[in-house]
């Protein structure tokens, strides 16, 4: 994970604009992840323009952040003009929605800094991958970075690689040793953590509220060997709706809803699910899942997601079917 290998393209390149982009409804770790490492760019090639952008917008949360944090976040980000273009927590171009067919045609290098396990196209398509599974967030690999140019960061900065970071490991329930030592680091670059981790509290909208009871109402509840697999269906906020089933009591659950002819499906899961059956939602079931429905998914070990055509009820036929095949298989 070097810093210095991404440099030496943009220095061979001669580049003088990157466009940095981030997945569609882009959450905090994926827009501050791409603040922090712009304001690296910066300091160490201060030449380079850079721009961040993302797909129809960021989320709510993240919007509620930017009354915070100092970040320019475009809908349509100009890539044709970019020399080089560097991906942020998004593992397939698929997530860019109606950026991805300009990034994939286009002729600037694309660069990935991630967190989640690459998608076999992305590494077709891609000149440099930096990633790591290891990593909490991919703010941490971004902290990696200043780090390894012996930089420490603003305190903006630091407070939108705390935030991006508390984010993904769900306020540090989900954080490892090194992660916890890196955040020790931008606490001692001025991080408040009093202060700035309440940020991550958002109240929950009606609608989103409403989805998560339509959701439970909706579940239909299968038992594989010991676990229990929750499937339903909302037509948004699928991601908080397959938490609410988590917190329910499911192991497993599968939200499925159609978004602009395209449909969605979030899953979550239990660590202890992943722990004793080795099924990582991101590359045993995101992904085929993705493949299945002529589009593409991928994620984490217990938090994936995939996009692509057809109905619902066949993708979530389709969820089911591999999470059987994969704990029958055990």
């Amino acid at each position: 994970m070097s810093f210095a290998e991404i440099t030496r393209i943009l220095d061979t390149l001669g580049a003088r604009r990157v466009v940095l982009l981030c997945h569609h409804n882009a959450d905090p770790d994926a827009i501050c992840s791409a603040y922090a490492f712009s304001s690296l760019l910066k300091q160490t090639r201060p030449n380079i323009e850079v721009e961040i952008g993302a797909a129809h917008g960021i989320s709510r949360l993240s919007k509620h952040l930017l009354q915070y944090l100092t970040i320019d976040v475009k809908e349509q980000p100009n890539t044709e003009n970019a020399n080089v273009i560097i991906l942020l927590d998004t593992n397939t171009i698929q997530q860019l929605d109606s950026l991805a067919e300009k990034v994939r045609t286009g002729k600037a290098p694309i660069i990935v800094i991630d967190h989640h396990a690459p998608h076999p196209e992305t590494l077709q398509l891609a000149t440099l991958c930096i990633t790591s599974e290891e990593a909490s967030s991919t703010c941490e690999i971004v902290y990696g970075f200043y780090k390894q140019v012996n930089l420490k960061p603003g305190q903006n900065e630091a407070k939108a690689l705390f935030l991006g970071t508390a984010f993904d490991t769900r306020h540090f329930v989900l954080a490892n040793s090194n992660t916890m030592k890196n955040v020790a680091g931008l606490i001692d670059s001025g991080v408040n953590v009093q202060e700035t981790l309440p940020l991550l509290s958002l109240p929950m909208d009606f609608s989103e509220k409403v989805a998560r009871l339509k959701a439970s109402r909706r579940a239909k509840l299968f038992k594989i060997d010991k676990w229990i697999v929750a499937l339903s269906h909302v037509s948004a906020y699928q991601a908080s709706a397959a938490r609410a089933l988590i917190d329910l009591g499911a192991d497993v659950a599968a939200l499925a809803g159609q978004k602009n002819e395209t449909t969605e499906v979030s899953l979550r899961a239990t660590r202890e699910f992943h722990k004793q059956t080795g099924v990582h939602l991101g590359k045993d079931i995101a992904k085929p899942l993705g493949e299945f429905i002529h589009g593409m998914g991928g994620g984490h070990a217990t938090a994936a997601g995939a996009n692509g055509a057809g109905d619902v009820e066949t993708a979530l036929k389709r969820c089911l079917l591999l999470l059987k095949e994969k704990l029958v298989k055990q």
